[in-house]
This record gives C-alpha cells, structure tokens and sequence, in this order.
C-alpha cells in the first residue's frame, strides 16, 4: 500500500514531521510510506499558474493509495502553509478527490492540535477537495517533548495508541474500499 505522509508545516523543526518519520520507520515491514513536504509550495494566487512543486505533490498524492496529513496548530487553525497547500491542490487537480486521508497532530501544549484537526477535516470534506476523511478515533499528541526520546522514537504507551488507532484507519480503508468497489458493479 502507498501512502503519502503530508507534514503541514512548513517549519524548519516541526514535531508532525517527527511523527511521520517515526510513522514511516514504525510502520515499514508493511506501507509503503513517503513523506511529502510542503514548506516549498508558494502561497496560493487565484489566477497563477499552477507550480511545479504543486503539480508533483497533487502527482504523489494521485499515485497513492492514502494519504496522513499530520497538522500544527496555529492560532487554533491550520497553519497557512497547509491552507495554501489545499488551495493550490483543489484548484485544479484534484488530488484528494475520493482518497482516504487520516489526520493526526502534535503539538508542545496539551491539546495536541485538537482544533487544528477540526477546521482541516471539514476543510478536505469540503466541495472541491472531496477527500474521505477518517472521524472515528482520533490522534493528537500533546506535550511532544515529553513523548519522543532524542533519537526521534515515540514512548510505549504512544506508540499502543498510535497502533491502535492505525489499525482503525486501516479498517476504515478496508471499509472504503470495499464500498468503492460495491458502487462500480
């Protein structure tokens, strides 16, 4: 299975970068896992031509299978890079158009990007962008500096949560997909 993990920052340092790699590592014996970086995607500009950098995101996220978008939370919202980002990527392509895509989230305070994670999903449900967004369980991580060690590794009790709320998603994939198929006969 392809995945695309989107870090929706686009900070030189960010802890939702940490998670997917952690994801990517965790995760290897079994997906197929990319990491996707925004933080040299231009502002969107209604009017402008499409870069490239868009392009061949809006490409990785087509060719996948899935896609984790893990966001930061900015003054109780996503950070305008990851606004942007959707922006550029429901304005002509399509991408996210009847994907399955899981949002998870760290932050330093307690909430771990709980608002974050609101405003995104309604925002990749929404006309236009169209993804099939996971709202069972939810993943946000608080207090980032106290679950992961220097090398970049989670502690056990995160990871028990992160395993069991990965396998509900891959439910929910299955779920998808089953349905998917159902509507095409």
């Amino acid at each position: 299975m392809k995945i695309v993990a989107l870090v929706g920052s686009n900070a030189k340092f960010s802890y939702n970068r940490e998670l997917l790699k952690f994801i990517q590592k965790h995760y290897i014996d079994n997906y197929e896992i990319k990491l996707a970086e925004i933080k040299n995607i231009p502002l969107f500009c209604e009017g402008l031509a499409e870069p490239d950098s868009v392009k061949n995101l809006a490409n990785q996220i087509l060719d996948s299978d899935m896609v984790i978008i893990a966001t930061s939370e900015n003054q109780h919202s996503v950070s305008s890079a990851l606004k942007s980002v959707i922006e550029w990527l429901s304005s002509v392509e399509h991408p996210f158009l009847n994907k399955p895509v899981m949002v998870i989230g760290v932050s330093s305070q307690h909430t771990g990007s709980a608002r974050a994670q609101v405003r995104l999903k309604n925002v990749l449900a929404s006309p236009g962008v169209g993804a099939i967004v996971y709202n069972g369980n939810e993943f946000m991580l608080g207090n980032a500096s106290e679950k992961f060690d220097e090398d970049g590794n989670l502690d056990s009790a995160t990871v028990e949560f992160l395993d069991k709320f990965w396998h509900q998603f891959m439910d929910f994939y299955q779920t998808i997909n089953g349905r998917k198929l159902d509507n095409q006969c």
